[in-house]
């Protein structure tokens, strides 16, 4: 009897294997390609995920024009495969299937999941890492209570109290500026590193209220922890493989162990409350720290508009020096369409998962339980049918107007999981780039290579570096 178990054991396991890597994948795709949806070929148990990575590997190691179509660079298997399969296209990580949606009817229906079919992709031991029990992992009543408190976080009643600290967080920044500057007329600045030294000093002193050189800290060991989510995510999941003690797994265990020394020690003398908006806080210094950088980047590149937000900001705020105020912000209407601009071509994020928890309707598709439905955002943001022939150009203008598809322009997500850190990203945006411009006129340095590059946000490979002259 045992002989015949220890015979049947590996048969079983074998069968299960190609039940699995083989069988399951083969009906899906059969089951998409009668409903006229097509992709690439499943390669058995590792799918598409090879190809994926050769793919980034071969855009980030070209050179690219000083030009905002960056798809391509940032997303490079969506335009390589809509062109074939279509905007709508089905691809495989592992023999997990992947739909690749771009329609704007199908994004709100997924976003906003009135139905609730769509939910999160669950984490795996190894993301979990990174984003703890915050609001990315989480599902149901226990999403709902963080999510509340996290949102009296971040209102805006809130927010709009701390602009008086975001300008004097700004006003020290530029104060370090000119120490750099020294009696020079002209002098440069990497703006990536400094605007990433801005937000987490805006974020740890009014969310937290602790010092600047605490939340330094702790924002640094979560970049580089990072780094390493980055890779656990491109590689397929092996479950009991992060238990080895590989030098990756060192370095996370090691990581992990410090920023939670950290974090305990930061709220020690603060409210419990902080513990929850803690993932959130990581993600919102990320997305402001870019924000700003882009939209510099930008306003360096296109001096016309630098020149048009700066006459607002005189005309708004007056011509003796005076900083924002919080009645001033609504006014600063060119500066937001710039804002908006920045985040339309260079979004926070570059693509949104969900996976289905059911077999469910989505347009006209049936699409079975536990597929996973990916938006890829930044081409949505650069889709010439949605934005015009111009997509790819800055045009802060097109904001003029609101009228768009509501599935169109989604920087901080839709639907209940939006970013809850929106209001101050885009608070403190507007505020430091209108203390910024009023202060200096800057250009692109020759030093800079335009390399926007994917890591948890989309940020300039090779850093962004800029000459600002001190207007009088």
């Amino acid at each position: 009897m045992h002989f015949v178990l220890v015979l049947l054991l590996p048969l079983i396991f074998i069968l299960k294997l190609v039940y699995s890597t083989l069988w399951v994948p083969w009906r899906k795709q059969n089951h998409f390609r009668k409903q006229g949806i097509d992709g690439p070929a499943y390669t058995p148990i590792f799918g598409n995920s090879a190809k994926i990575r050769r793919m980034f590997a071969e855009a980030l190691s070209k050179r690219v024009p000083f030009d905002h179509d960056v798809v391509g660079r940032t997303l490079p298997f969506y335009p390589s495969w809509s062109k074939m399969y279509g905007k709508n296209f089905l691809y495989w990580f592992g023999s997990k299937p992947r739909l690749a949606i771009a329609d704007p009817d199908m994004i709100k229906q997924v976003l906003i999941n009135t139905s609730g079919s769509f939910q999160r992709v669950p984490l795996t031991p190894s993301s979990r890492i990174l984003f703890g029990y915050g609001l990315p992992a989480l599902e149901g009543e226990q999403w709902a209570f963080h999510r509340k408190i996290v949102n009296q976080a971040f209102k805006m009643e809130r927010v709009e109290g701390w602009v008086p600290q975001i300008v004097d967080i700004t006003m020290n920044m530029l104060e370090e500026w000119e120490d750099i500057r020294g009696g020079r007329d002209e002098f440069e600045m990497e703006v990536h590193k400094e605007m990433h030294e801005l937000s987490a000093d805006v974020m740890s002193r009014t969310v937290f209220g602790s010092s600047f050189e605490e939340g330094k800290r702790i924002f640094n060991l979560q970049k580089q922890q990072m780094h390493l989510f980055l890779k656990a995510v491109q590689s397929i999941y092996i479950p009991g493989f992060r238990f080895l003690p590989t030098k990756d797994n060192r370095e996370r265990w090691r990581l992990n162990k410090e920023i939670c020394e950290s974090i305990r020690m930061l709220i020690a003398n603060n409210s419990k409350k902080n513990r929850r908006i803690k993932s959130t806080a990581e993600s919102i210094n990320e997305t402001i720290a870019n924000l700003l950088t882009w939209a510099l980047v930008l306003l360096a590149r296109h001096q016309e508009w630098q020149s048009k937000a700066r006459e607002e900001v005189l005309r708004v705020c007056g011509h003796n020096k005076q900083h924002p105020l919080e009645e001033n912000l609504n006014d600063l209407k060119i500066v937001s369409m710039i804002i908006n601009e920045a985040l339309r071509l260079y979004p926070p994020g570059v693509l949104v998962n969900r996976q289905t928890s059911k077999k469910v309707k989505l347009g006209s598709l049936d699409i079975p339980a536990d597929t996973q439905l990916v938006v890829p955002l930044i081409a949505v943001h650069h889709d010439t049918d949605i934005w015009g022939e111009d997509a790819n150009e800055f045009n802060p203008s097109r904001f003029l107007e609101s009228r768009r598809h509501l599935a169109a322009f989604l920087p901080f997500g839709l639907g209940t999981r939006y970013c809850p850190g929106q209001n101050l990203a885009l608070v403190e945006a507007k505020l430091a780039l209108a203390i910024i411009i009023r202060h200096y006129s800057f250009m692109v340095s020759p030093a800079y290579v335009h390399a926007p590059k994917l890591f948890i946000n989309l940020e300039p490979q090779f850093g962004a570096q800029i000459r600002f002259t001190r207007i009088p």
